[in-house]
């Protein structure tokens, strides 16, 4: 069963990634703003969400701890916790994201790893109780990534919340069926600012259509988009 992926992201009206960088707003504050967000992610219903390297460190706050001798260790994939609630993954092909436990916030971690990560930090995930899956080509298959997450995992549909460079991966892949933005009535204003989507000096010109499905208020100034994103 091909997995189901939405985007779901929030941004400033010039495509700011931050809220604590948004300018302020009478309608509502950024606290506002984020508990929306939440809101609607659990509306949204994914049996996981995933992130990039980046944005997950920010949460996981563990330094490595690799055992001496990591012995014997699964390849390509470990599952260590199966059809416990829900499922929080990162993107980390170099393998630099370190655990002090198998969940965050509850929803049990699957880390999609490069070809190269060394044995012992596969010891030091399983030890924590991390399931993964590492990649056996050069590069992360991100399609057939996603196989093992349905087939392995029981996944069916996937919340992309990461920043520009992996959503603009999948997107560019022609693997998100959906995008869900919250749009706030705020501006980013730097110049050079990471928008919520990024390709490359390409683009994705030619590569994707996205058709609307909805747009509603969501309150405190926040407008929620909808769109079935198709590839081409």
């Amino acid at each position: 069963m091909k997995l189901h992926v939405i985007c779901h992201m929030i941004a400033s009206l010039d495509g700011g990634l931050h809220p604590s960088r948004f300018t302020r707003s009478p309608d509502g504050d950024r606290a506002a703003w984020s508990a929306t967000y939440e809101q609607i992610h659990q509306q949204l219903a994914g049996d996981a969400w995933i992130v990039g390297r980046v944005t997950m460190a920010e949460m996981s706050k563990s330094g490595p701890h690799a055992p001496a001798d990591p012995g014997k260790v699964d390849r390509p994939c470990h599952v260590a916790r199966r059809g416990e609630g829900g499922y929080a993954v990162a993107l980390d092909p170099s393998g630099k994201l370190h655990f002090s436990g198998p969940d965050i916030g509850g929803d049990s971690v699957i880390v999609l790893l490069g070809r190269d990560v060394p044995d012992s930090h596969l010891a030091e995930l399983a030890g924590d109780g991390v399931s993964y899956v590492v990649s056996e080509a050069a590069g992360i298959d991100l399609a057939g990534t996603l196989e093992v997450l349905s087939r392995d995992f029981g996944i069916r549909r996937l919340l992309l919340e990461g920043g520009a460079g992996i959503n603009g991966s999948f997107f560019a892949a022609g693997l998100v069926d959906e995008l869900s933005l919250l749009v706030a009535p705020a501006l980013d204003g730097r110049f050079g600012h990471q928008d919520f989507v990024a390709f490359g000096e390409a683009g994705l010109v030619g590569r994707i259509e996205l058709a609307m499905k909805s747009c509603e208020t969501a309150g405190h100034g926040l407008v929620h988009l909808r769109y079935a994103v198709a590839p081409r």
